[in-house]
C-alpha cells in the first residue's frame, strides 16, 4: 500500500515535542513491506489538515491521521476529514473505539471517523502512542484487503 501519515499536533508542528505517534506508524508500515508516500506534521488548523487529506487523497491508497481527534476545542480532526471524504466508512472507528475501550474506557472520547475519497481510505487515529499502537494491531489485518477493494482488485469476499 501507499501510505500518507499525518500527525495533527500544534506543539509537534513547532517542534515543542517530538512525533512519537506519526513515527511509530512509519514503522509499522515499514514493517509490513508497506510504502510511505507522505509524512507531515501539521497544527490542529481545519484548512491544513483539508488541505493535506486532499492533496494526499489523489496520491495515495491509504492515509492514517494521528491527534485531533479528542474533545478540546483545537481537536478539529475528524471535522477536516469529513469535509473531504466522499463517503463514510464508521466501521472502522467504531471497531477502534470499541476494542480501545475494553482497554482504557477513556477510548470512547475519540471522536474519529473513517471515509473514503476517491480510491483512497482516511482513517483518524488518537494522537497517543499507546493508542497509535492499539489501533494499528486492530486495523493492519483488514487494511490491505480494504485498498484492494476500494482499487477495484480481486479479493477472497
Amino acid at each position: 500500500m501507499e501510505v500518507g501519515i499525518l500527525t495533527v499536533s500544534d506543539r509537534c508542528s513547532i517542534g515543542e515535542t517530538e512525533d512519537v505517534s506519526g513515527t511509530l506508524l512509519a514503522q509499522i508500515f515499514e514493517e509490513a513491506n508497506h510504502t510511505i508516500k507522505f509524512k507531515k506534521v501539521v497544527p490542529d488548523e481545519f484548512d491544513q489538515i483539508s488541505g493535506v487529506l486532499q492533496y494526499w487523497s489523489e496520491r495515495c491508497e491509504l492515509i492514517i491521521t494521528t491527534g485531533g481527534t479528542g474533545l478540546a476545542p483545537r481537536d478539529v480532526t475528524p471535522e477536516a476529514t469529513e469535509s473531504v471524504i466522499e463517503r463514510r466508512a464508521p466501521g472502522f472507528s467504531e471497531m477502534l473505539r470499541y476494542t480501545g475501550y475494553q482497554i482504557n474506557p477513556r477510548a470512547m472520547l475519540s471522536r474519529g471517523v473513517s471515509g473514503i475519497v476517491g480510491e483512497c481510505l482516511i482513517i483518524n487515529l488518537p494522537g497517543s502512542p499507546k493508542a497509535v499502537r492499539e489501533g494499528m494491531d486492530v486495523l493492519m489485518p483488514l487494511l490491505p484487503h480494504a485498498v484492494a477493494i476500494l482499487k477495484h482488485e480481486p479479493t477472497d469476499h
